[in-house]
């Protein structure tokens, strides 16, 4: 039986979810859901399934969701299929605030739904071959620096762009947090759109993260470095480079170089494993709680900027 998948907000990222999701086996594209009903009607036309108007319309009729919608209402739009035992993926920042977050985590553990985070980045074919590599970073140096967008505005650029870094922050470091250190500028909008903070871990790694949306070039790069190796990930273009010391003979020397990595869509790879966690009834590579721990330190990012 083939899995019935609706997509819930066909905007800028929403587009692109129904565009993966037609393409893939064994999926039904159900619906394509929008409040802008010419919008949905235009993406349906492409991609296929009915066209609703109101996402609620869709409880039966699905055994999974995908919501790209507005963060202000992923939980208005979330809550019902959760509720109902729907699997759902939900754009990143899971909602707009934490507690926010925990309302959904609860209603997914309540009605049994998978809860799924759209934390695109951890599915990048470079930070998938990376992560096993970083074991005990010391110093993490990250930049996510982009040309002014036109979607995302309603929320600053930690919880717009700051947050993928974050997240991955909490997945290599495995350590509390126990201080930080933030700026942030708001230049052409009412909210933050240029960031800096400096968290310090209580392994003692210390990590020093920039996000801007107002660049003149797009950069996506993270240096790990640890006792024994460095590690370089260049997001955009998917490229891995590694150095380790090799100790031995007179002196210790490094040895290393650019990685081969396979480049895939990030995206496609996340709505992959998400429908493979639909079919199995397992986890998805990032989760609810895993959402809900990047919105809470992007939080504490953002209340120390503020002060």
């Amino acid at each position: 039986m083939p899995v019935r998948v609706a997509v819930i907000g066909v905007g800028h990222l929403g587009q692109h979810h129904a565009r993966l999701l037609a393409s893939m086996d064994g999926i039904e594209l159900v619906g394509i859901c929008d409040t802008n009903r010419p919008r949905a009607e235009q993406i349906a036309s492409k991609f296929g399934g009915a066209v609703f108007g109101d996402s609620r319309e869709l409880l039966g009729r699905v055994d999974a969701v995908t919501v790209a919608v507005p963060t202000v209402s992923h939980v208005e739009v979330t809550l019902p299929f959760l509720e109902a035992g729907v699997a759902t993926l939900v754009e990143k920042p899971i909602a707009p605030s934490v507690e926010d977050a925990d309302r959904l985590v609860e209603a997914a553990d309540r009605g049994g739904a998978m809860l799924a985070t759209g934390h695109t980045e951890r599915f990048n074919p470079a930070v998938a071959m990376a992560l096993p590599l970083i074991s005990e970073p010391r110093f993490i140096e990250i930049h996510r620096l982009g040309t002014f967008p036109e979607r995302s505005l309603d929320i600053d650029v930690i919880f717009d762009l700051m947050i993928h870094d974050l997240d991955l922050l909490l997945t290599v470091v495995r350590s509390e947090v126990v201080a930080i250190e933030a700026v942030g500028v708001n230049v052409l909008t009412p909210k933050a759109d240029i960031a800096n903070a400096r968290l310090r871990f209580a392994s003692g790694c210390i990590a020093n993260v920039t996000a801007s949306r107002i660049s003149r070039e797009r950069v996506r790069k993270a240096r790990f470095f640890q006792n024994d190796a460095y590690v370089s990930i260049d997001y955009a273009a998917q490229e891995l480079e590694v150095f380790r010391l090799v100790k031995g003979g007179e002196r210790p020397v490094i040895h290393g170089g650019k990685m081969e990595v396979t480049n895939e869509e990030p995206l496609r790879r996340e709505l992959a494993d998400f429908i493979d966690a639909v079919r199995a009834g397992g986890k998805p590579g990032v989760t609810g709680r895993d959402g809900r721990d990047a919105l809470a330190l992007a939080t504490r990012v953002a209340e120390v900027m503020a002060t």
